[in-house]
């Protein structure tokens, strides 16, 4: 599918507050051959994400531990995570450590997430992302754990508010550039 085909495409399932405000862009070279080009999106004219480039607006992060002591992650620990901790402990460690423990051990696998999400997505093709979205059912692009699809999907008019609200809790541990898109999204509502 031709580039513009598919950006008429995406914009056609645009949330109606975001049309004008939300804008897909590319830059593509005819006569260079081995140069793929750019793609990124905009918000109120102001480049915010670039698809090749970690230099945008959005914190990527580096190393596991950055994610880890980045006080703006929040992470809900259920019941049944410290109760499998207090099995494998044998019950010997106090309530307020295995709290502790659960938390540690949520943050290094969301850490390991996050880094591949995002490594995912600087090699990743756009329009190979995109045609996929535009024929997979918006639920899966919602709970997918790559952050291009978590975001095409934010932006679609097929998510609303009801849906929105109920998502507050999981975006907290998505990449920060899902929880910029999903508080635009809110911002319109």
């Amino acid at each position: 599918m031709s580039w513009s085909k598919l950006k008429q495409e995406l914009e056609s399932f645009l949330s109606p507050a975001l049309i004008g405000r939300f804008e897909y862009r590319a830059t593509g070279y005819r006569y260079l051959p081995d140069k793929a080009g750019l793609c990124y999106i905009a918000v109120d004219k102001k480049n915010v994400m670039n698809m090749s480039d970690a230099t945008t607006s959005i914190r990527w992060y580096q190393t596991e531990q950055e994610i880890k002591h980045d006080p703006h992650i929040q992470i809900a620990i259920e019941q049944e995570e410290i109760e499998a901790l207090r099995k494998e402990t044998k019950g010997l460690v106090p309530e307020e450590r295995l709290v502790v423990m659960a938390r540690g051990r949520r943050i290094g696998e969301l850490a390991k997430e996050l880094l591949s999400a995002q490594t995912a997505l600087s090699k990743s093709n756009f329009t190979v992302v995109a045609t996929q979205f535009l024929s997979r059912p918006i639920e899966e692009s919602l709970e997918s754990k790559e952050i291009l699809f978590n975001i095409l999907a934010l932006a679609d008019r097929r998510v609303g508010k009801k849906r929105l609200l109920n998502m507050s809790e999981k975006i907290k541990s998505r990449h920060p550039v899902v929880q910029y898109f999903y508080a635009l999204r809110l911002s319109t509502l």
